[in-house]
């Protein structure tokens, strides 16, 4: 085989709840590999027209998916033959086993099915009938072994494989998200403005992030320092009551430069998350220079260390997390010390330009195998 082959990798990117900014994040960069061919193929979330009244396809998520990405993938084949794919996530790769028993694929996630199910309150999803869940797990387990490798997010979900669904370690390799250096590093060094100390949110469902939470302990901390001390900004789509020193933000797309810019006024990033496997805002922050205080939840502490780049509290602990919050208030070294090594965390291990190139590894590996002359 040349070393001039450049393989044509279909990527499966879901797009929905958090993997919306992970999977623009790869649109942009994929095509600036040149030792590929990057064929794009997004599976959106939203339904509607016609599709809207069909019962199974407008409620259930993995039928929608699949349906959906088992259709562009034969699209791009009929256009060219795929030389290999890479599917984010399992939810629209356990519908395309058709295609990966044809073409080498690479599957990446961010929590196993079984992770996501002890999660699942959160999210508003409930187990089904014994059977059912079987079926489910059958399925999720055939396209899991059937991948040529496979990608996680964490060590959290690579343990959730390998425990889980009897996935070889070898057959894993962690890749996590990450934020683009080039849009969101901090160019000019945090200067302190004798202003009040900005709390930073950013969490689509309120709730489930710990919106609730934070807004209690952002009470208790004006009541101990006073209204002038401290503000709060929420990026999030649902809906807040007015109180004095909040402010909320609607509106901001990923990687805008009205988001961007809310990071840079900000003192300090806070998700109090009650469901996460991972959360790509937590790269974004870092790379800003903001120390985090987090929850220890899922893959949450293998992106903020606790007490080296950010602090770690129990979930749903407003009294703890009141205590990590008024540290980093009334201590400016320690926010400044724990943002630094927090920029230089995510520069290393969660730069998206750097681990966009490791998939491209992953998935150019697994294409060359395939046509390797056989010995």
């Amino acid at each position: 085989m040349s070393d001039s082959f450049r393989p044509r990798v279909g990527f499966v990117l879901e797009r929905s709840l958090g993997h919306v900014t992970h999977a623009e994040n790869l649109i942009r960069l994929l095509p600036q590999q040149d030792d590929i061919e990057a064929v794009l193929l997004p599976v959106d979330f939203a339904v509607e027209g016609w599709a809207a009244h069909l019962p199974v396809y407008n409620s259930n998520w993995t039928v929608r998916a699949g349906w959906r990405a088992a259709r562009a993938i034969r699209r791009a084949q009929t256009r060219a033959p795929l030389d290999a794919l890479f599917i984010h996530t399992q939810v629209p790769a356990v519908l395309s086993q058709r295609w990966m028993r044809r073409i080498p694929t690479v599957v990446s996630l961010d929590a196993t099915p079984m992770q996501y199910d002890e999660l699942g309150q959160h999210y508003g999803h409930s187990l089904g009938h014994p059977r059912i869940e079987r079926l489910k797990y059958d399925l999720n387990r055939a396209c899991l072994q059937r991948a040529a490798r496979l990608v996680t997010w964490s060590d959290w979900a690579k343990h959730g494989l390998v425990d889980g669904y009897g996935v070889r370690s070898d057959q894993v390799v962690v890749i996590p998200p990450g934020a683009t250096q080039s849009l969101w590093a901090n160019r000019v060094p945090r200067v302190e403005d004798g202003g009040p100390v900005r709390v930073l949110f950013v969490g689509g469902d309120l709730r489930r992030k710990g919106g609730d939470l934070l807004i209690d302990a952002y009470t208790r901390l004006r009541a101990e320092l006073g209204s002038n001390a401290v503000e709060l900004h929420l990026v999030t789509r649902s809906r807040v009551e007015p109180s004095e020193g909040v402010h909320v933000h609607c509106g901001l797309g990923p990687n805008s430069p009205e988001l961007i810019l809310l990071y840079h006024r900000s003192h300090i990033f806070c998700l109090p998350t009650r469901g996460d496997s991972h959360a790509i805002v937590l790269s974004e922050a870092g790379a800003t220079g903001l120390p985090a205080v987090v929850t220890a939840i899922a893959g949450i502490p293998e992106v903020v260390r606790d007490g080296e780049t950010g602090l770690v509290v129990p979930v749903d602990d407003v009294g703890a997390l009141t205590i990590a919050l008024r540290r980093l208030v009334d201590d400016p070294h320690l926010r400044q010390r724990l943002g630094e090594a927090a920029r230089r965390r995510i520069a290393a291990d969660f730069d998206a330009e750097k681990n966009v190139r490791k998939i491209v590894d992953v998935v150019t590996g697994i294409a060359r195998q395939r046509t390797a002359p056989a010995t």
